[in-house]
């Protein structure tokens, strides 16, 4: 992953949430224009810093590097749902995510 592709990544995982850049800076009690600068590749963060955004986020960094899942905090709460049901229920809700994807 490119510099540019981890500045668009956080803003699309920001903007899935509804957050702004400036409200989400605040919140992880950094200045006004942190997520901002990431963003608009004038600086990248520490590797704390990286974790405190998927923190905030509520997403892994393994989540964060997964270009594939468009919405990895939907992704895992269907994950924890699919955790505890049998096997039956299991593959019905395997052919309905395969319906969809048509």
């Amino acid at each position: 992953m490119t510099e540019k592709d981890f500045s668009l990544r956080l803003a699309r995982l920001r903007e899935a949430k509804g957050i702004s850049a400036r409200d989400m800076s605040l919140s992880m009690g950094q200045n006004p224009g942190y997520i901002n600068n990431i963003e608009s590749g004038k600086s990248m963060p520490s590797l704390s810093g990286l974790f405190y955004i998927c923190e905030y986020l509520k997403i892994s960094p393994k989540d964060f590097f997964d270009t594939e899942a468009e919405n990895p905090s939907k992704a895992n709460e269907l994950y924890s749902v699919a955790k505890s049901l049998d096997d039956e229920q299991l593959d019905n809700l395997i052919s309905i995510a395969k319906g969809l994807q048509k």
